[in-house]
């Protein structure tokens, strides 16, 4: 029964990345698990501006977000799908926290991360911090792929057959949290 809307989005905007295919992968285990209605949303089709307005009260977020501002606000969960750079997260991806101060409040989000020997941690644990403050809730189960290049076969799938195991466990805790949070608002942050 999918009761519960699940915003799937994919951190990297550079050429030739490989996030879409993690993405694609994780959206359809989501659709699968049956509890979610799933949006994809790919940063790099979102037109995030690099300069914020000064001032908490004064924001008006550009036309052009209106899509992407429509589907968090209406999303119950999140998954970030999201590589490691530089022992970090994309900027696109904070961009896109920066400019929507209130949709993440009282959500769970999740994480997939690629990369290196690392698959990607370092770049959730920094995340981890910064939902923190957006007052929404991570979930301690995620999927992380070390050496990806090496890990999804021609078909846009995982090679090892556990990862759709470890996302049904992280889809698992997102489906409680988001429920028990969807009951528990309206939520207002300070």
């Amino acid at each position: 029964m999918t009761d519960l809307r699940l915003a799937v989005i994919t951190a990297s905007v550079r050429q030739g990345r490989f996030g879409p295919v993690v993405s694609r992968w994780f959206s359809d285990v989501a659709r699968k698990h049956g509890r979610f209605a799933v949006d994809d949303i790919d940063l790099a089709g979102v037109p995030l501006p690099l300069e914020l307005p000064s001032g908490r009260d004064a924001w008006e977020r550009p036309e052009g977000l209106a899509p992407v501002t429509a589907l968090l606000d209406q999303a119950d969960a999140f998954v970030v799908v999201t590589p490691e750079y530089n022992h970090s997260f994309p900027a696109s991806i904070k961009s896109l926290i920066d400019w929507h101060l209130t949709e993440w409040a009282a959500k769970p989000v999740g994480f997939v991360s690629y990369g290196g020997l690392a698959g990607g941690t370092r770049a959730v644990e920094q995340l981890r911090q910064v939902f923190a403050e957006t007052h929404s809730v991570t979930v301690r189960d995620m999927l992380s792929f070390d050496r990806y290049w090496e890990r999804f076969g021609a078909d846009g799938k995982p090679l090892d057959a556990e990862a759709e195991g470890a996302a049904k466990v992280m889809l698992d805790q997102l489906g409680w949290w988001a429920g028990a949070l969807r009951a528990a608002r309206p939520y207002v942050s300070a």
